[in-house]
């Protein structure tokens, strides 16, 4: 974090205000509880599926803090929720695709936490890697092509998406164009099983940018304030015709790939435990407690807001009915548009 009870270093808060800090604690502790509660469901046999991404919570709450609500393009990948939750979904809206139930917004069709909504201009999550990026300079291209200003493109993907060529085109094309669009790296050293040393030569991904001809700076991303920081600038860059960033959040997933993944197997139980110690949600309730944003009390009362919050989103979707046979053709497309006609 930014500064340490007594050390006698200064907080920079980067013109947060003490809301806006505790709003992105929020984001990061909701994050975890509704990940852990997908976890705990899985394990009940009540869905079939859940992932996790305990170690992000700072770069996507701080992420999140940067994007401007009803102007900015999000294009997430799989491992987003705290970004997702950034931008207005709600943990009802989690329950429900987590559930697979007809009110989801795909209407129960798609992957647990693949989630979309227009309203917040959050794009349809793609289980292809890295293939949300080129949706996501698509959407970078268009707002060029029709001379918009002040909004921008945000997109996510971890370190293995960056070893796929579609990453590399996607990439290149927005440098090429110059297109408002900001790439965040959340590189948290697996790619499922695979570590970074047997992926890629220069583990340093924000290097690449330099042989692209954009921007290209590295984070820490246990940090969510520093997050805010490096994707607000680059965002703002991005809005006002300065063309793409590449940023590199540096991070790691503490839990397993998802639940269908025994991490044991490639990973030792120490490792994790090591890395863990670097967990930034108890790093950042510290820090908001040492400087005076929040009391003891105060953040107790947030964390069984948080509670209260996911267990009436998990009862309230369980009660919702499954999507039907005869909906399978409806809600594919927007408007009236019918299929097989």
């Amino acid at each position: 974090m930014s500064a340490k009870a007594g050390t006698g270093s200064t907080f920079e808060r980067q013109g947060l205000s003490d809301e806006q800090l505790v709003a992105i604690l929020r984001i990061m502790i909701l994050h975890r509880t509704l990940e852990n509660r997908g976890f705990a469901l899985n394990r009940q046999g009540k869905i079939p599926f859940a992932s996790a991404s305990e170690g992000h919570e700072a770069v996507q709450a701080g992420a999140a803090m940067a994007f401007e609500r009803g102007k900015d393009i999000l294009v997430p990948y799989y491992r987003d929720l705290g970004l997702d939750l950034g931008i207005g979904l709600t943990s009802y809206e989690v329950m429900l695709s987590l559930f697979a139930r007809i009110d989801d917004h795909s209407a129960g069709r798609q992957f647990p936490h693949h989630y979309a909504s227009k309203k917040l201009g959050l794009y349809t999550i793609s289980s292809v890697i890295a293939a949300q990026t080129s949706h996501a300079v698509g959407a970078a291209y268009a707002m060029k092509l029709r001379k918009e200003r002040g909004r921008a493109v945000l997109t996510t993907f971890g370190d293995g998406a960056t070893s796929e060529g579609e990453w590399h085109e996607a990439v290149n094309f927005a440098a090429t164009h110059k297109l408002p669009i900001v790439f965040l790296c959340e590189n948290n050293e697996w790619a499922i099983s695979t570590p970074l040393s047997a992926q890629m030569g220069q583990p340093d991904v924000y290097k690449r940018a330099a042989g692209y001809g954009m921007p290209g700076v590295v984070v820490n991303g246990f940090d969510p304030v520093a997050c805010y920081a490096v994707t607000k600038e680059a965002m703002d860059r991005a809005r006002h015709g300065g063309g793409p960033t590449l940023i590199e959040a540096k991070c790691y997933r503490i839990l397993s790939h998802t639940t269908d993944d025994d991490d044991r197997s490639y990973r030792t139980r120490e490792e994790v435990d090591e890395r863990r110690k670097e967990d930034p949600v108890p790093a950042f309730e510290r820090l908001l407690v040492e400087q005076g944003v929040l009391t003891l009390q105060s953040l107790e009362d947030l964390k069984a807001s948080i509670l209260a919050e996911t267990n009436e989103a998990t009862d309230r979707a369980e009660t919702v009915a499954y999507p039907r046979p005869e909906d399978l053709f409806t809600r594919l497309h927007e408007g009236p548009w019918e299929p097989w006609q």
